[in-house]
């Protein structure tokens, strides 16, 4: 092979296109293997108007009826709150966990909306950390600068809850009932939450 046809060779290697195909194949590579990164890309997009929750049109529709099982769930303080407590109040409960990309990826929006309500008393957030462990929980708060009131669960989870499936967000209606569950990542600081949040608490 001439020294002119290896220089083709290489210039059609190193061409536009399979430099493209090289750098996203890396991108998809590392974004499999790096949570933050994935979460950043979700972020992204969160930020150009994807993953908006749908939100129901009525507040007053209840998609699942309040469980007969109290649920309880203990915060970092070993103090426990059980759900029954809370009748009377709207409740916003997100299912996570620190290694979970999608979770990262909705906390900003998550703490954002809490900070709307947090000197009120009629609207309780509980950031439910699957995994049980405080000890990463609170140090990822730290990590991201969130201020969120973290929780791990004290008693078993209905189905109705919480499925397995993370990041689960659900809220509760003055009376217990789930009003609202969305399974995936969402911006939740939006006017559309607020004014949802806004009708429960008539």
């Amino acid at each position: 092979m001439t020294d002119k046809s290896k220089g083709q060779k290489n210039s059609e290697w190193y061409s536009f296109s399979n430099v493209i195909a090289v750098a996203m194949a890396v991108f998809v590579i590392a974004m499999f293997f790096s949570p933050d990164l994935k979460a950043r890309v979700i972020q992204g997009l969160m930020y150009v108007g994807f993953f908006r929750p749908d939100i129901p049109a009525e507040a007053s529709i209840k998609i699942k009826q309040s469980t007969e099982m109290d649920v309880a769930f203990k915060d970092v303080n070993g103090a426990v709150v059980h759900l029954s407590d809370l009748k009377g109040k709207v409740v916003f409960i997100n299912f996570w966990a620190t290694w979970c990309p999608p979770c990262i990826a909705e906390m900003p929006s998550i703490d954002r909306l809490h900070k709307k309500y947090k000197k009120g008393e009629d609207v309780v957030f509980l950031l439910v950390d699957v995994d049980r462990n405080f000890r990463s929980s609170v140090e990822f708060m730290k990590q991201q600068k969130l201020d969120l009131p973290l929780y791990i669960a004290e008693t078993a989870i209905p189905v109705a809850y919480f499925s397995g499936s993370m990041p689960t967000t659900i809220i509760l209606d003055k009376a217990g009932n789930v009003v609202f569950q969305h399974v995936g990542a969402a911006d939740y600081d939006n006017a559309k939450v607020e004014s949802f949040i806004d009708q429960l608490r008539q």
